[in-house]
């Protein structure tokens, strides 16, 4: 799963900022491609895409700072559910 998870992520990220070869495991915001604004956008993103309800616990930036991360979100959400 995380695999598709991770290609659907990425396609919107690099859509959305632009971003070349983005790697997997790069922060985005630490890269100043992101801020809190687009952190929003990427959970309603999830939120919509992957049919989940993120809860306010999985809220952390942590979980959205890499591809790799959302990716394991999406994976850590569809195994509680």
């Amino acid at each position: 799963m995380a695999a598709n998870a991770r290609a659907d992520i990425r396609t919107f990220i690099e859509g959305r900022l632009r971003a070349v070869d983005l790697a997997d495991d790069q922060d985005i915001f630490a890269m100043g491609l992101a801020n809190s604004l687009f952190a929003m956008e990427l959970v309603l993103f999830i939120e919509k895409h992957f049919g989940m309800q993120i809860s306010n616990e999985d809220l952390d930036i942590a979980n959205f700072r890499t591809i790799s991360a959302m990716a394991g979100l999406v994976d850590r959400v569809r195994v509680a559910a």
